[in-house]
Order: C-alpha cells, then structure tokens, then sequence
C-alpha cells in the first residue's frame, strides 16, 4: 500500500502518447513531489517528442495526504489507488481511465484511456528513482 511519504523526491519519467488515429508522441524528463501544506506539489518537467520536434513541456498537481490528486487551480482530479488499480476522471464530453500498477515498486506506471468526442489516446507513464 503505497502513502503520500512514498512519492516524495525526485524520479525518472518516460512517457509513450498513442492517438486513436495511430499517431505517436513521447514525453522525456523528470518528476517531484514536494512536500507543501500537508500534501505534496507534483511537478514535471521535460521535452515532448512529437514528429516536427522537441518541445519545452510542464505539468503540475497538488496530491492530499489520502492520494487524492488535483488540478492546480484547485479542481479534483482523481484518487490513486493506494495499492494500484483503477481511477477514472469524467471531462465533460470525454471519460479518462486509470490504471496504476506500483508491482515493481520503485518503477511503476500510470496508465491513461481517454475516450470521448474531442479526445482519443493511450498514455503510459513509466517512473523510476
């Protein structure tokens, strides 16, 4: 069962982008988790790799003790499964599906499904000390 304390720190993440219409991109870099306000501060950052390039990319959430993860401006994203498995985020009109798997703890993946009329594409995430 995976805690809060656990993230914290610095990793490794490799990340493979699969489009619905067979396009693909990559995403190289690092993340952390800062530990702020009783929770953490994710950050990551890297490069994109898409075919016309490598492009300066950036995301951030803030993580709640409990695993919860949220938007940075405060929206509710998703809860992680504190031994891995399944979370799900409705977007109005798309639906995104979770899968963690932290089996090889310290590597572990966070898969994404993203389904929709706007939206469609297969994201895995790879993280290592």
């Amino acid at each position: 069962m995976r805690r809060l304390q656990d993230f914290l720190g610095d990793w490794r993440l490799a990340r493979e982008i699969t489009h619905g219409d067979g396009s693909a991109a990559r995403f190289e870099g690092q993340a952390e988790w800062r530990a702020e306000d009783g929770g953490a501060l994710y950050v990551e950052t890297g490069e994109l790799i898409i075919g016309t390039g490598r492009f300066a990319a950036e995301r951030r959430y803030r993580w709640g003790a409990d695993l919860s993860v949220w938007f940075d401006d405060g929206r509710f994203f998703h809860q992680v499964p504190p031994g891995g498995g399944a979370a799900a985020h409705w977007c109005d009109p798309d639906q995104y599906d979770a899968e963690y798997d932290f089996s090889r703890w310290p590597e572990w993946t966070a898969r994404w499904r993203v389904r929709g009329p706007r939206k469609d594409y297969e994201m895995l995430s790879h993280y290592r000390r």
